[in-house]
């Protein structure tokens, strides 16, 4: 009875090591493999009492409990990009191991062995899954899994308390018959499954988004492409009504001469410069994206056309003073902006056709300007000039 739960949790094991194979670069898989194999190693040792000593069967099966219980929670942690620290887990399992080493061979307490290790484990998993509460405002899968953890570590107290009180058998393999061991076990195993059944699905669910994003991003400036921009260009529109919206569509001046003079390596290094510049200017909402090949657009709801003027003179001053290889003093890049305001039943394709228009206007005025009117043929830099701007790179407030 005891060995189901060890079995249950080595086929997650399997699992998780599988999952490893396939993504080598997520190495919080490989402690998420290693915990419920290193769980199942001690359960065998208590199970087939070995070795025979008391003492030494205490302690050797809690160093591989606690390191089973230790090793999970680092593992949850770390893919969500935390960790408890090397300091904290020395520290925890000195105490758990320093504690069971005393009641086991100094002063012999099955009972205070019982409590110390159970309280432990539960702490360190609560500690853990207190990391984690930010989840709380992410995916489904991510709330389900922070309380997966919060339920699995504060279950110890109460399951422990309940099945063996204040008083634990004086034969070790009574023990093992007893209420307590049973009721461990069989929560171990359910609570357990239950955390690597969510570990996986969190796993599954970040292969997936890691997918999306590869499929809806520009691989050079990391930026999303046009296919990705119309889409949620679309989805931004369509949720924001009447509410203003300003569009942005800006082209590279002279890009091509970039690339005959200095080589497409050079034209390259302007693309992923000018793709920083864009996104420590935009706010979190913005939509930034390279649709074309030296042309990028910017969609920014809940912005009037001055805010896009804004961003675009920031945008043309941040221009002024990149340094890339093949021009170090700055100044050698330029770009031309066209900017549009969504009017009440505009669709995409209208508002982008308005600010490609504007571009063009941009372009024939002598480049390096931006333009929001239809009758403009010369820069508009709107209320906001890129002197009263200065050089910040931050977004505008808007």
């Amino acid at each position: 009875m005891a060995l189901i739960g060890p079995a249950v949790l080595c086929v997650f094991s399997l699992a998780f090591l599988w999952a490893w194979v396939i993504e080598r670069r997520r190495h919080y898989l490989l402690l998420l493999a290693a915990a419920p194999a290193l769980f199942a190693i001690a359960v065998t040792i208590q199970v087939f009492f070995w070795p025979p000593s008391v003492p030494a069967n205490a302690v050797l099966s809690g160093v591989f409990y606690t390191l089973a219980v230790q090793v999970a929670a680092e593992g949850v942690l770390r893919r969500s990009g935390k960790r408890l620290g090397r300091a904290w887990h020395l520290c925890a399992f000195a105490a758990v191991m320093g504690g069971l080493w005393y009641f086991a061979y100094l002063v012999p307490n099955l009972l205070a062995r019982v409590y110390l290790q159970n309280f432990g484990y539960g702490f360190v998993l609560l500690v853990s899954s207190l990391q984690l509460t930010p989840l709380m405002r992410g995916r489904p899968v991510d709330r389900v899994l922070f309380w997966v953890l919060f339920v699995f570590g504060l279950h110890f107290f109460p399951r422990t308390i309940l099945t063996i009180g204040v008083e634990a058998p004086g034969d070790v393999r009574i023990f093992q018959d007893s209420l307590f061991w049973q009721a461990m076990h069989l929560s171990l195993a359910v609570l357990g499954a239950a955390l690597a059944t969510a570990l996986l699905a969190a796993t599954l669910s970040d292969v997936i988004d890691d997918l999306r994003r590869e499929r809806d991003s520009d691989g050079l400036t990391g930026l999303l492409n046009r296919r990705a921009f119309e889409q949620r260009a679309g989805a931004v529109l369509a949720a924001t009504g009447d509410a203003p919206c300003a569009l942005l569509v800006c082209d590279l001046d002279h890009f091509k001469r970039i690339n005959d003079s200095h080589g497409h390596g050079a034209g390259d290094e302007v693309l992923s410069a000018f793709g920083r510049l864009l996104r420590r200017l935009s706010h979190e909402n913005d939509l930034v994206a390279r649709i074309g090949g030296e042309e990028f657009a910017i969609l920014l709801p809940g912005a009037a056309e001055a805010a896009g003027q804004a961003l675009a003179e920031r945008a043309r001053s941040g221009l002024s003073g990149l340094v890339v290889s093949f021009a170090p003093s700055g100044g050698a890049v330029t770009a031309s902006f066209g900017i549009a305001e969504h009017q009440p039943g505009d669709s995409l394709s209208e508002l982008f056709t308005r600010a490609d228009r504007r571009l063009y206007l941009a372009k024939a005025g002598g480049r390096d300007c931006a333009v929001a009117d239809d009758a403009a043929a010369s820069p508009v830099p709107g209320a906001v000039s890129a002197a009263a701007l200065g050089a910040s790179s931050a977004p505008a407030p808007r």
